[in-house]
């Protein structure tokens, strides 16, 4: 199966629909499989009295409060329209989370081919029904949840319609320190739900979604921007697009190597067996009819006689011929 890899655009377009086009183009060029974005109204998802997270303060003005720190970076309905318009006409798939009931019944009138559910709406009862009765495929992020949350989410899901449904390892910290990744825990996931499974990734670099794949990802989805030293709060914990490109031939190649999973000589490989591999031959001049053992017999390259492995086959077997030193015996 082809790793499906999402482009997190999100919302490092800081409000401005030239960027966000710009991260389209960036998008395609890496040769992601999805750009995506972010759809909310702000006063929609937030009161006036929500505080910041430590990394949003980090990254923008400490003295907004979350509600205008969205509002800033708040497209319109009609913004998406065009955007969504925007990359059919680059030949790439476009995808927004909705924050709330109100976003959704907006997206799903642009007929996207799947929904995305963000991590900080796992335990949104009336967000998991509305999402999972539009019957389409379903990719749901895991940050902050234990598996009771996870359990919980997917009874919602498959109990109101969703069939097919992605579970994403995550952990929500941007930028996420090497030590909480803990990226056994997605295979924790699979063991126990009998899903997909993929990988959210926030961490600095591009080795662990990497890591991810090789170890079984179906999905992975990264954050990237044009700059990170833009003013926003994601940016610090993105690509660059030079890295998201990086990322994608990366994970392409892994996906490649992971090959069949069965056993056996490669094409590539059996032109070298016969110097890699090694042969009885004469240790030193036998004459026809002398016996042969571990004095006169070795074991040397190339490969094209009798394997090492018949050695005590031929331990007290008599010469059939004369053999000059190194010359490959035979019986």
């Amino acid at each position: 199966m082809k790793v499906y890899i999402i482009a997190e655009a999100g919302v490092n377009h800081n409000g401005c629909m030239e960027i966000a086009k710009k991260l389209v183009d960036k998008a395609k060029e890496a040769g992601v499989d999805c750009v995506k974005f972010q759809t909310f109204i702000a006063r929609n998802i937030v009161s006036k009295l929500a505080q910041k997270a430590d990394y949003q303060r980090k990254q923008t003005d400490s003295n907004e409060s979350q509600l205008d720190m969205l509002k800033k970076l708040e497209l319109s309905f009609s913004d998406f329209v065009e955007l969504e318009k925007y990359c059919k006409s680059k030949e790439i798939e476009f995808l927004s989370t909705a924050f709330d009931l109100e976003s959704i019944d907006f997206l799903n009138s642009l007929d996207m081919k799947r929904w995305k559910i963000p991590s900080g709406e796992i335990t949104n009862l009336p967000y998991l029904m509305k999402i999972a009765k539009l019957n389409k495929p379903i990719i749901l992020s895991t940050g902050m949840s234990t598996m009771g949350d996870i359990k919980a989410a997917l009874t919602v899901l498959r109990d109101n319609g969703a069939n097919d449904v992605t579970v994403l390892h995550c952990t929500t910290e941007y930028p996420t320190p090497f030590e909480d990744v803990n990226l056994n825990a997605m295979n924790t996931i699979k063991n126990e739900f009998d899903v997909e499974i993929g990988y959210s990734d926030h961490t600095k670099g591009i080795e662990i979604p990497i890591a991810a794949v090789a170890m079984g990802a179906t999905v992975i989805e990264k954050h990237f921007t044009l700059d990170r030293n833009m003013e926003g709060p994601d940016h610090k914990a993105s690509l660059e697009p030079d890295e998201l490109k990086a990322m994608v031939s990366a994970i392409r190649n892994v996906e490649i190597a992971l090959g069949t999973g069965e056993k056996k000589p490669v094409e590539s490989e059996k032109k070298n067996m016969i110097v890699a591999r090694k042969s009885i031959i004469a240790k030193r001049r036998i004459k026809k009819g002398e016996v042969l053992t571990e004095d006169n017999l070795a074991v040397k390259r190339p490969g094209n006689g009798i394997s090492p492995m018949r050695w005590f086959e031929l331990i007290g077997k008599t010469a059939i011929e004369d053999f000059e030193e190194d010359e490959l015996i035979k019986l």
